[in-house]
């Protein structure tokens, strides 16, 4: 029993590192790709990587309470195997679209099946004890962290292969991981653990009502909510605009993201570990 838990934590962890390696991959060579398509300079295209990033937010959000409550009702395995799939042919829809609209139909399949992130944490929480929930956790800042040094730097070096080599770099890692999850991969949800899909928590209103009966996770919702805004803004256009600005290279914008990867790895891993136990959960958010 030990031994499955420890691979499914590491499965976990991979997972994860893959899912943020995978889009750290393609941003250094994201603008110079929509810039080719559109047939537009790095400036002009910068709007459209704004609505790429949009409609895939836009569609995790709308389909992962349903993505959420298909866990509850079918188990966490089948719906964290078939992300991975989903991703991994997103990255194909990438690294072979000849227009445009192709870039637009890959993220709203990702944004349909990206409920990695959610479905990895349930995953956690569910064979995590008191004692381990804040190391198992703190996994998934450690593997946000090494993600984000490992995919940028990677990316900008796969540019000088061609723009599309780092697209189907990600969809391999993507397919590679949902194979390697097949045969590793346990349940993590029993039977009677598990809930009839209910439509009214399986839609984003109904997930906002759920919230209403618990201010503090509402709270804590929306401080989250800041958080990825302000960090999605600057992550959105900072190879926009290093290219445009300074006429970084692909490499140049690689390297940079992967050092803030190092800073956020190094958080999430070190102080997390440490703060934690001596503050407990409620203070250590503050």
């Amino acid at each position: 029993m030990a031994t499955d838990r420890k691979a499914a934590i590491g499965f976990i962890f991979i997972t994860l590192l893959i899912d943020v390696m995978g889009w750290g991959l393609i941003i250094p060579v994201m603008p110079e790709l929509i810039a080719q398509l559109k047939g537009i300079s790095i400036n002009e295209a910068s709007p459209y990587g704004a609505w790429l990033l949009s409609v895939y937010a836009l569609t995790q959000f709308v389909f992962a309470p349903f993505i959420g409550n298909l866990s509850d009702r079918f188990g966490r395995r089948p719906v964290l195997l078939s992300s991975l799939l989903g991703f991994g042919i997103d990255y194909l829809f990438l690294a072979l679209a000849p227009t445009y609209g192709w870039l637009f139909v890959g993220r709203i399949i990702a944004g349909i099946t990206g409920a990695s992130f959610t479905t990895a944490s349930a995953y956690i929480a569910d064979i995590s004890t008191e004692e381990t929930r804040a190391k198992n956790f703190g996994l998934i800042g450690a593997a946000f962290g090494l993600g984000f040094v490992i995919g940028p730097a990677v990316g900008g070096l796969l540019a000088g292969l061609g723009l599309r080599a780092p697209f189907y770099a990600a969809a391999i890692l993507c397919l590679l991981n949902a194979l390697y999850g097949y045969f590793v991969l346990p349940e993590s949800l029993s039977l009677q653990n598990r809930r009839k899909f209910d439509w009214s928590r399986a839609n984003p209103i109904g997930a906002f009502r759920l919230l209403q009966r618990f201010p503090a996770i509402g709270g804590l919702a929306f401080a989250f909510f800041l958080i990825y805004l302000a960090a999605q803004s600057v992550q959105g256009n900072w190879s926009f605009f290093t290219i445009y600005q300074f006429n970084w290279s692909e490499k140049l914008v690689g390297i940079s993201l992967a050092v803030v990867g190092v800073l956020v790895g190094g958080v999430q891993a070190g102080l997390t570990r440490v703060i934690n136990p001596r503050l407990g959960n409620e203070k250590s958010i503050y």
